[in-house]
């Protein structure tokens, strides 16, 4: 069986590093796979072609630590990250919301699910925005569970990069703490919700992307972050008539 995790979140989820700066792809003797059309397809670059110049991914890193501590299985990422989207375009009924969804459904038809991988913030460092990512985020995250009927799902949340300050595209992206201050509550206050933190990881030279080694030690931390969700059944995410005694907590936030 393969475990199977959706990628989801803007551009430093899809993956900008550059394959000239990136080691060799290990697949792990084919154990490594990327969903294509409905289906398992060994993994090959880019993971999430959301774009034309769409680069490495730190699902790559990830999901060849999720393999090598789990010998004899395969691991499989759902691609669904869309580069320079805000909270606003995911919310629930939306276009990458619904695309999520469906991906997931199919790909859990040959897959267990076992995990979210998120990475989005850039686009809501806005004054308007930040304060109010924490809402819409729990929205988006509540539905996501509802519609695949898997309230226990355990979900990575990145931080944003420090090199965003010397970011010149956008002076709202001198925000980014203010979002990351909402990451790490969310993981504190959220069910089944673990941080990950982006301090110290490098940048392209547009000081928005995270680079290709960077991405590599990033989905490092992912997975160690994932590790803490490992004590639990993964059978019991799949029971969608269970009743998770979290619920009311994830309804009040």
């Amino acid at each position: 069986m393969i475990h199977s995790f959706l990628l989801i979140g803007q551009s430093n989820a899809a993956g900008r590093g550059f394959y000239d700066e990136a080691e060799e792809l290990d697949t792990c003797g084919d154990k490594l796979k990327v969903l294509r059309n409905g289906r398992w397809q060994t993994m090959y670059r880019p993971v999430n072609p959301d774009r034309p110049f769409s680069g490495t991914c730190l699902a790559e890193s990830f999901a060849k630590a999720y393999s090598d501590s789990h010998p004899g299985v395969e691991v499989g990422i759902i691609p669904c990250a869309d580069g320079g989207t805000s909270l606003e375009q995911w919310q629930p009924g939306g276009l990458l919301f619904n695309n999520a969804v469906n991906c997931t459904k199919l790909a859990m038809r040959t897959s267990h699910l076992v995990g979210v991988i998120w990475h989005q913030g850039e686009g809501d460092c806005s004054p308007e925005r930040y304060p109010l990512y924490q809402e819409h985020f729990t929205v988006i995250m509540n539905e996501l569970r509802k519609h695949i009927e898997m309230p226990n799902l355990p979900i990575l949340i990145g931080g944003l990069g420090d090199f965003l300050l010397n970011c010149t595209l956008d002076e709202d992206l001198k925000n980014y703490h203010h979002i990351n201050r909402s990451l790490r509550k969310i993981a504190e206050e959220y069910p089944n919700c673990a941080y990950v933190s982006a301090d110290g990881l490098g940048a392209n030279p547009d000081n928005l992307h995270f680079n290709a080694a960077a991405l590599k030690e990033f989905g490092i931390r992912y997975f160690n972050a994932y590790q803490k969700f490992e004590s639990y059944n993964l059978n019991y995410y799949n029971k969608p008539n269970e009743k998770d005694d979290n619920r009311t907590k994830m309804e009040l936030l």
